[in-house]
């Protein structure tokens, strides 16, 4: 499954290489969400840097609502890590005294945390661009690209989809629906299949793989199985058009976008590495049929599925899991 990946960063290169607006309304929904939601719907950092420098008047009040968010989200890591550096400073005063396990686990976890803490403070205030503001994750809302109206629009939508007819509940109890096994896709995701297509523009994906897998061995005798975050990049270097299936569900008020990203057996050098699948990664020629689905057959739509780029996804460990 597709753990994470980091969208194509360059708002630009959508409107270039793609023909993709950003469709405003939906960007001022998801932004100013009800204030309950609105601290759930983490979005890439490099997303939200989009509205920096758009002229257009919505956009910018959008950009002024991120920045006042930003500024909210600040005073909460400020005060949490106030009450990190008050717990460290009283772990290290109780070991001087006395060695215990609760002092030396205090001591631990708040260094943990100060270091987190720091690095999120840092990524709030930080202007100059840097790769891990691309990434998002399961739960988080990134920039999918759907039809609508006959034009390509951007949409944030969140990566991990609501299935038809689901509730919030029901939700809770199947949380990997941010992947669709494409041979799950008859009995799962039929309803979605051929009618509600997008797709998602990446530069890598982020496999978990266990150690032993990766290093194609047997776990030694007492050894506990570990696990490692992979990242993998395309070769020749391009960007990866990720098929997509999405859905509109309403969620109280307002309505939920959700998407995922069809999944596939592994490519040899993905499966070499230790991880069971692939995202569908399709062709540019490709998008136009792929995001106008209604009148195409399954045979024609599984078709695009099956005409992929010529791609070796190279791996390394990821830096930052």
């Amino acid at each position: 499954m597709c753990y994470s990946a980091m969208i194509q960063a360059d708002y630009e290169k959508y409107v270039r290489h793609y023909g993709a607006t950003m469709s405003l309304e939906e960007f001022a929904m998801n932004v100013w969400a009800a204030p309950d939601r609105a601290k759930k719907r983490r979005r890439p950092k490099a997303m939200e840097d989009w509205f920096r420098t758009l002229a257009d008047p919505k956009a910018q009040e959008i950009w002024h609502e991120i920045q006042r968010q930003r500024a909210e989200r600040e005073t909460e890591l400020q005060q949490e890590l106030f009450k990190q550096k008050k717990r460290q400073a009283d772990a290290e005063r109780a070991l001087q005294a006395k060695v215990t396990k609760k002092a030396q686990e205090d001591l631990r976890i708040s260094t943990e945390k100060i270091s987190k803490l720091k690095l999120d403070l840092d990524d709030l205030q930080r202007v100059e661009p840097l790769p891990r503001d691309a990434r998002f994750f399961p739960g988080n809302y990134a920039p999918v690209i759907v039809m609508e109206g006959g034009q390509k629009v951007i949409k944030p939508m969140r990566y991990q989809c609501r299935l038809p007819g689901w509730t919030e509940a029901l939700e809770r109890k199947f949380p990997g629906t941010y992947n669709a096994r494409r041979d799950s896709i008859p009995k799962t995701w039929d309803k979605l299949f051929g009618h509600r297509h997008g797709v998602i523009i990446v530069n890598s994906f982020f496999e978990n793989v266990e150690r032993h897998n990766m290093e194609h061995r047997e776990l030694a005798e007492g050894e506990k199985s570990e696990n490692v975050v992979l990242e993998f990049r395309p070769k020749p270097e391009q960007d990866m058009v990720i098929a997509c299936l999405w859905n509109e569900s309403p969620d109280g008020d307002e309505a939920l976008l959700s998407f995922a990203a069809i999944t596939d057996d592994p490519a040899p050098e993905v499966a070499a590495a230790g991880h069971d699948r692939t995202i569908i990664q399709i062709k540019p020629e490709h998008i136009e049929a792929w995001l106008t689905p209604e009148g195409r057959s399954l045979e024609e739509l599984q078709a695009i599925l099956d005409d992929r780029p010529q791609a070796y996804y190279e791996h390394q460990v990821s830096k930052a899991a």
